[in-house]
Formats: structure tokens, sequence, C-alpha cells
């Protein structure tokens, strides 16, 4: 097949799982074409029967906002014709769903581009419902050839939400390749991250308000209070700032680390004891897989899609959002028990197989022949 496909290409777990899928399919042997503003940040090197098309946006004064969703439109036209495309995947409707669908317009008669798109979060339980853009997120999810979830919790959002879409919903996870994501085989980079005495906590993300990375802070500071420990928090974004403050705030000193964005995070949570996730909210909860894949026990709100991923007590922990103290505490009894840390640990990287590529592509495949074939 002839693949499209749209993400946001900055960090974050639509643009990550959009890009290993387009990897996986070329892989496969599909020939796979990225569509989007910038490359995807996973995007690394050369890869075979894959392409990157830059969109670009022209300013021009009379434009107080370049108008990138039309130029994105344009260019999905193009590379569909060009490439004799026959599916376009989307990810996020807004506006990707929205510009497939004007491309697959320009391209009638001639041929019938199928467009696919696949829900991650925000795009229907935030951006999706503002009043600005509900009427076009529910036109363009109806008028998609398929649409997919990536958690059942997201699928039953999207009823709730627009109504009676007229349209079938189908949950396909996020997924990890094994490869990548995987326990500690020779060592790791332990001894680069902390001292050797200390258990380290690791958090992944954009830092965005609704990660609550200053939760993040708040237990490990309570965990530090039972034993040594470092915190290795690895991204960016609008709240780095207020987490450096309490860092600073709760005299943490050297033992809470920033890193800032790092493109390969498979070996820093080979590295880690365990994983905090305390967001408000998680349609899926990539970080909290990627973790379980490396052998990472996760302790995380018990929101969204985070039970569908997350076997409570058995590969982490599940506690109520802002339960800092609840949180701390069970962080705290998992890693002071090293037999029950082993078995965790053990659990969360053969739970965390149920998610493999292997398993997960494959659903993309049958649905994109389901598409092809009416």
């Amino acid at each position: 097949m002839r693949i499209g496909i749209t993400c946001y290409p900055t960090y974050g777990g639509s643009g990550a799982v959009a890009t290993e899928l387009g990897l996986e399919l070329a892989r496969r042997g599909h020939e796979v074409h990225f569509v989007s503003y910038a490359s995807p940040f996973r995007l690394r090197g050369f890869a075979p029967r894959v392409t990157f098309h830059e969109v670009v946006t022209t300013d021009y004064p009379l434009f107080e906002h370049s108008p990138y969703a039309l130029a994105l439109a344009v260019k999905q036209h193009e590379v569909a014709q060009r490439e004799k495309l026959e599916i376009m995947h989307v990810h996020y409707a807004i506006p990707h769903a929205a510009t497939a669908w004007l491309a697959k317009q320009m391209l009638r008669p001639e041929r019938d581009l199928k467009v696919v798109t696949t829900l991650h979060g925000t795009d229907i339980t935030l951006v999706g419902q503002d009043p600005s853009y509900y009427t076009l997120t529910k036109f363009s999810i109806e008028q998609s050839d398929a649409v997919t979830a990536v958690s059942r919790y997201l699928r039953d959002e999207t009823y709730r939400a627009f109504g009676c879409v007229d349209c079938d919903v189908r949950v396909i996870s996020n997924f990890i390749s094994p490869a990548e994501y995987h326990p500690p085989r020779d060592g790791s980079c332990r001894g680069a991250l902390a001292p050797a005495d200390h258990k380290i906590l690791t958090h992944v993300s954009n830092f965005r308000p609704v990660k609550r990375v200053v939760d993040v802070v708040r237990v490990f500071a309570s965990v530090c209070k039972a034993m040594p420990a470092t915190l290795v928090l690895i991204g960016d974004g609008p709240e780095r700032d207020a987490a450096e403050h309490e860092a600073d705030r709760l005299g943490l000193g050297e033992d809470v680390r920033f890193l800032g964005k790092v493109d390969d995070v498979a070996e820093l949570l080979r590295g880690s004891d365990l994983f905090l996730l305390p967001s408000e909210t998680e349609s899926f909860g990539l970080a909290a897989l990627e973790a379980m894949a490396c052998g990472v026990p996760v302790i995380a709100s018990a929101v969204g899609g985070l039970p569908e991923v997350i076997a409570q007590g058995e590969t982490g922990f599940l506690a109520p959002v802002g339960a800092v103290d609840a949180m701390a505490a069970e962080a705290a009894a998992i890693l002071s028990d090293p037999a029950r840390h082993a078995r965790m640990r053990s659990a969360a990287a053969r739970r965390a197989l149920d998610f493999s590529a292997e398993r997960i592509v494959p659903q993309y495949e049958a649905l994109y022949r389901d598409v092809l074939n009416g």
C-alpha cells in the first residue's frame, strides 16, 4: 500500500506513535510519505520506503497568522497525486482530518483518496470541544473513511462529546517496539544518572500543566525522606520553571536532574527504578507503556486510558489525581521491598508485550484493507 501520514512533528505521544507506525509499515513493505511542517522528531536519518514532505507556508502582510492548514491541504493533495497514495492517515483531528478531507475533494473525481483519522486525546477532550472548533471536528470525524482511538476511554469520550457521530470508532492501542524498549540486558546508564546507592525515579513528558510535573517533584520529595534517591526529569515545556522552583523550595538540590529534551529515552528508562506519571488526564499513557517495556513499574493517576495499560498492584500503582501522599507512600513501599520490586519489574515488561508493534501494527494494516475494499 501507498500511505500518507500527517502528524504534529514535535514532542508528544501522537507524533511519536504516528512516526513509529510509519516506520513499522515501511519495514513491512509499504510506501510511506510523511507530510508536515517539520520532520517528526522520531524520524531519524534515512529509512527505506519512507519519504518526508515539508509543508512551507507563505508570509504575507495581509495574514496576521500564516494559514498553515490551507498549505497543508495543498501539500497533502500534491503528494497524494504525485505519489499515487491510496490512504491518508492523519493523527490528531484538528486540523489534520479537515485538511485531508479537502485534499480528498481536490482529487475527485479522478481518484478516491481514503482518509483514516486517529484520535489521540486532547484533539477530542480539549481542542475539539472548544466552540471555535467543535463543528469542524465533528464534521471531520464523520467524513473520515475510518476513525480509530488509542483507548476505550477515548472512544467513549468521543461518542459522549460529539453525540451521534456517524461512524464507528475502532480502538487500536498505542504500541512499542520491543527491539527498542526492553529491560536492561548488559548493564545500564545508572552510573551516569545517580550515585550507586540511590534509587532512580523518572518522569518523561512535554511539561504541560496536564502532566502535573510539580506533583512529580512533591512525590519524589517524600520518597527522599525514606531512602537516598535521584529524580530524573526528561522533556521540556511551560511547567519546567514551576517544577524547578518547587525542587529549590523543597531543598532537593542535585538530587533532581532536569535533562531537557532527549530523543532516545529508552536507555534512560532502563536505568530507572520507578516511573512517575501523576497526570490530570491521559488518553492512553504512552510514556507509561514505554517505561513498563523497559521493566520499570509505574506510579500514575487512575484516569483516562491509564487503567487500560497499568495493572493495579502488579505493574504499578494507580491513585486519584493529586494524591501525592498516597503515590509517595506506595513508591517508597515498592522501592524498599526488593522482592516485590523485582516481581513488578518482570510483570511490567510482560504486560508491555501485549502492546508490541507485532500485535498492534497488523490491526492498522487490516483497517487499511477494510477501507480500500469499501
